[in-house]
């Protein structure tokens, strides 16, 4: 079944918001195939290293990911 791959910046979410982020996602998967996908479906939540994505040719950092879940600017 299937696999649903997340890619979040490193030191931005605790574990538990990553469980909390597996669990749901489950849940949306569970609630449109059927009840018995639940058991077989798979999420791996994988910490990027900050600098290494980019967004419009600009490295993202955890520091600027941190900043706009805060509302915050970002320079």
């Amino acid at each position: 079944m299937p696999i649903v791959d997340v890619k979040v910046m490193e030191q931005v979410l605790t574990a538990e918001q990553k469980q909390a982020i597996a669990r749901g996602i489950t849940d949306v998967f569970a609630d449109v195939a059927g009840a018995p996908a639940r058991q077989v479906t798979w999420v791996v939540i994988e910490d990027v290293t900050s600098g290494q994505w980019t967004m419009g040719g600009e490295p993202v950092t955890t520091e600027g990911v941190k900043h706009l879940l805060h509302g915050e600017a970002v320079a």
